[in-house]
């Protein structure tokens, strides 16, 4: 179980709701008479294991006290110490966040418990759910756990009880999650925060002699991962062309092919040739023949190998980092993997062997958990993983726009996974499967390999064929919704803009979007092409891979083909002025928007570019590159162009990452403060050249 941190989301936080019972309510006298404890895992109480024990508080248990809990001297007669029960409680807690209501009061009790028994204490982690529904609901007429209930409409069994009212406050943690998300608390971080923002509350608690229920979160040291497996791509270490035999080969001849190429796996299909989908092929390793020759040695060499051969062939893409093949093969536990292109084409075999040359040893951190992952909790955790992952990239001193690629790699895996997920869930509830081919896409920095760390949601659905509001367009409505419910709880939120699939706009029949391209290019005002330069951005994730290269090939053709449109395009690109009448920044809160007064006149220009001069590149640096090479644009202006587009990334990831440790939700404002002399000065360089970006773009329009 790993340790929580303030990039946890809610959802996949590890804890435990806790109570406890006792012989009075100061807590500066009170002893403890009951503990109980139930889990919480993936935003729901675990029923079992549970705990619940009677403690002798070595003193006459008032009858007031007793009236409320019933629990009588009788009761704990023969019932063991604090200091007997601490360590059987420590050990069914461990490392979990400790949740409660009005958990303060409970703390305070453990740690006088703790000092008496002399025991050492160390204020775990927690949180109170008095105080996350005071935030989740501030108009309640108050916040008692019987208020909170009803209005939550929970039902509360065994009140008064310590086990019962650790249940209760469970149940009532998990109801709040999608309550507190609504306001933008989604992390563990963000809750602790808002918290000791409460500071009326607090202060109450802290005359009452309560323990601080919650903590400020701390930005973490930097954890060691191997740079070498977020730096080479599944293309660059695999074999090919792959080694494939016929179905139909003996095994022997096979064998022998192996020995004389040196060779510890080859792959088997009906043709025994490459360059088809992965999906026709099967795997034949060194291990499954050893296995086959010890069961059945006196038939296995005469038998055809596509006996033998292990299907459906595992394989991963061309272009995905290696730490993405290191936690798959680990996962799965195999040693061999096919590669595919793009379009799902086999292309070569990565084995373990290849891997050596990365100390794949190393820490990883980031596995292949998004993959399988079952539920949106476990996305939510495998997504968590990132800000670290980050953070320590940028301090390996890795190139920022590779640390935003990896992202941008994660966020279309969580796409994909949300999608299968999604389409699961279509099934279950009675709506049948896909009514016809289609494929989900992420658009916008996503789709160009450049996502930070508060991305929202830019996706889109193309399906074969159908009508606006007809069945198929009311199919993938629903999916969309779900799709977008399901990246809103792994901590991808709604798009502000709506670039959505669940909405009409950005879903269609791929002749709904050829439709669309051609309105496009025959728009009149760039004001009316809001949100459409984002959709040439895009990247399919899932489903049908054809109709996406078929919808982006139609939309390049059309755009490249009217000069019109790009021209209105780069008439959208505007920088603003961050500036003050004496030179330096105009701050928000001592923050500066770089992603509107950097990041986007330089995306936005080579997009619009790109676009005009028939350009197939998705990322910014790539249209940059192929403009240089096309001659087109001073060779200055584009090394200035990239140079900034790093810069800007970098520290976008380093506040980013930052925030999110503190609880402070990820923005693209960066605190100017925080940046040495030199950073501003190069930043105000920068910010005051792209002011020159709209006039650029018109000039290499038609150059």
């Amino acid at each position: 179980m790993k340790r929580a941190t303030g990039a946890t989301p809610l959802i996949a936080i590890a804890a435990a709701a806790v109570d406890t019972e006792t012989t009075g309510l100061d807590a500066t006298k009170a002893r403890v008479v009951q503990i109980g404890a139930i889990g919480i895992a993936h935003g729901k109480v675990v029923q079992e294991p549970r705990f619940n024990l009677l403690i002798d508080p070595g003193e006459a248990i008032p009858p007031e006290a007793s009236r409320v809990h019933g629990i009588t001297d009788a009761d704990v007669d023969g019932a063991g110490s604090f200091l007997d029960a601490w360590a059987p409680f420590q050990e069914f807690v461990g490392d979990r966040i400790l949740v409660g209501h009005s958990i303060g009061f409970d703390l305070a009790v453990l740690k006088r418990e703790c000092q008496r028994a002399r025991l050492p204490w160390k204020k775990p982690r927690s949180l109170c759910v008095r105080l996350l529904a005071t935030i989740a609901n501030p108009d309640l007429a108050d916040h008692s756990l019987d208020m909170i209930a009803a209005w939550l409409r929970l039902e509360i069994a065994g009140r008064h009880t310590a086990l019962g009212d650790a249940i209760a406050a469970g149940d009532i943690f998990a109801a709040l999650i999608p309550q507190l998300r609504k306001r933008n608390i989604r992390t563990l971080g963000e809750a602790e925060v808002a918290c000791l923002a409460l500071s009326h509350t607090l202060e109450a608690g802290h005359r009452a002699g309560w323990v601080e229920p919650v903590s400020r979160p701390q930005v973490p040291a930097f954890q060691p991962v191997d740079p070498y497996a977020y730096r080479h791509r599944v293309g660059s270490l695999m074999s090919g062309p792959p080694v494939v035999v016929k179905s139909v080969e003996p095994t022997k001849q096979v064998i022998d092919l192996m020995v004389r190429r040196k060779i510890s796996s080859v792959l088997v299909s009906d043709r025994g040739a490459p360059d088809q989908p992965v999906v026709e092929y099967g795997i034949v390793t060194e291990r499954d023949l050893m296995r086959r020759i010890s069961s059945d040695a006196e038939r296995v060499f005469e038998l055809p190998i596509g006996s033998i051969a292990t299907r459906p062939l595992i394989s991963i893409r061309a272009a995905a980092f290696a730490y993405r093949a290191i936690g798959r093969m680990d996962r799965l536990k195999i040693r061999h993997l096919a590669v595919r292109d793009e379009a799902g084409m086999l292309v070569g075999v990565l084995s373990a062997r290849d891997l050596l040359r990365l100390r794949a040893t190393a820490a990883i951190n980031l596995d292949d958990t998004i993959e399988h992952a079952k539920d949106v909790a476990e996305l939510a955790a495998a997504w968590s993983m990132l800000p670290g992952v980050a953070r320590s990239l940028i301090g390996e001193e890795i190139d920022p726009r590779v640390v935003a690629e990896i992202i941008s790699e994660e966020l279309c895996s969580l796409t994909r996974r949300a999608a299968v997920l999604a389409e699961q869930q279509m099934q279950i509830e009675g709506h049948g499967p896909p009514p016809c081919a289609y494929a989900v896409l992420v658009l916008g920095s996503g789709g160009r390999g450049e996502s930070l760390m508060a991305p929202d949601q830019d996706n889109a659905i193309v399906f074969a064929h159908g009508e606006p509001a007809g069945f198929e367009d009311s199919w993938f409505k629903n999916l969309g919704a779900k799709l977008a419910d399901m990246l809103d709880i792994s901590g991808v939120p709604y798009c502000k803009g709506g670039v959505m699939a669940a909405n009409a706009a950005f879903r269609g029949s791929l002749d709904t979007w050829k439709g669309r391209v051609e309105d496009w290019v025959h728009r009149h005002r760039p004001e009316d092409l809001l949100n459409v330069d984002i959709v040439y951005d895009l990247r399919p994730v899932h489903g049908d891979m054809t109709l996406a290269a078929q919808f982006i090939d139609h939309a390049y053709d059309r755009g490249h083909a009217e000069p019109v449109f790009a021209k209105l395009l780069g008439e959208q690109i505007t920088t603003g002025y961050p500036f003050t009448l004496f030179g330096g920044f105009q701050l928000e809160n001592g923050r500066l928007d770089i992603k509107k007064h950097g990041l986007f006149p330089i995306v936005a220009t080579a997009r619009t570019l790109a676009i005009r001069h028939g350009i197939r590149e998705r990322s910014t640096r790539a249209r940059f590159e192929k403009l240089a090479a096309l001659d087109i644009g001073g060779e200055r202006d584009i090394k200035a162009m990239l140079a900034g587009h790093t810069m800007l990334i970098g520290l976008l990831l380093g506040q980013q990452t930052h925030d999110i440790y503190a609880g402070i939700p990820a923005s693209n404002r960066i605190e100017i403060g925080a940046l040495t002399r030199e950073q501003q000065a190069e930043l105000k360089r920068l910010i005051k050249r792209l002011q020159s970006a709209p006039d650029l773009v018109r000039d290499l329009m038609f150059a």
